[in-house]
């Protein structure tokens, strides 16, 4: 899980560095294919299946109000000013790696700044509470408490979840709710922890083509993720380069 966790990591971050106003999301979606077989790893989303909709990118790529599992597409420009959510995984001999960034293209305004600043800095507290004997409800909390001091919202329709020989497992680790509830952390876990961040409300919807979901209010939003596991010295951020 390391590996793959690793690939996702290097992946996001060349990514990063090739986001630029005018390149569209199709062409960050190729990127990343041809990076990831370089790796001898396969797309953890191209082909994903839920309710009988197949997922048929290897990217999701969340623009704005857009909050994730946007799909990418030559059509679909980048501009001076928005805000790009990144979504990535692979697996790699069996085992899936998975993690997120939201990235600034050029300037952006000072709310925008704060919305991406706060959402990351809600994931590394809320990595901060990964601990054998602890529950995933401390994780929540902190994570809730830490959005909504700044005058955001989390989104709840969509969580983090286990991760391991399958993309998404148990358990399902929100980003809202009460301390000490929930499953107690095991060392040997791996927990995906996502908050996604809206500047204003936090209702969403699903557009026409069944995948990408967004702001209700059109607000904008913010997504970050990290792959951590549970060890007996605390969290192992897996996706980190």
């Amino acid at each position: 899980m390391r590996r793959a966790s690793a690939i996702v990591a290097e992946v996001l971050e060349e990514l990063r560095a090739r986001v630029r106003p005018g390149m569209s999301t199709g062409e960050l979606d190729r990127v990343a294919e041809e990076l990831t077989r370089r790796h001898k790893a396969r797309p953890a989303f191209k082909g994903y299946e839920v309710a009988g909709r197949v997922y048929p990118r290897t990217l999701c790529i969340s623009i704005n109000e857009e909050v994730v599992h946007g799909i990418p597409s030559d059509e679909r420009v980048l501009r001076e000013g928005d805000i790009v959510g990144l979504d990535f995984g692979v697996c790699y001999e069996g085992y899936y790696g998975d993690a997120a960034m939201t990235v600034a293209v050029g300037e952006v305004t000072p709310q925008d700044a704060e919305l991406m600043r706060v959402t990351k800095e809600s994931l590394e507290e809320g990595i901060h509470e990964v601990a054998v004997g602890k529950r995933i409800g401390d994780i929540s909390a902190t994570i809730q408490d830490r959005v909504e001091r700044a005058g955001f919202s989390v989104v709840r329709e969509f969580v983090g979840h286990g991760i391991g020989t399958q993309l998404h497992e148990d358990p399902q680790v929100p980003n809202f709710g009460a301390r000490d509830r929930g499953v107690r952390l095991r060392a040997g876990m791996v927990l995906a922890i996502e908050p996604m961040v809206n500047a204003g409300g936090p209702e969403v919807r699903i557009k026409a083509d069944g995948w990408t979901a967004v702001t209700r209010d059109g607000k904008r939003s913010a997504h970050f993720e990290h792959s951590v596991a549970v060890t007996e010295d605390g969290p192992y951020v897996l996706s980190h380069v």
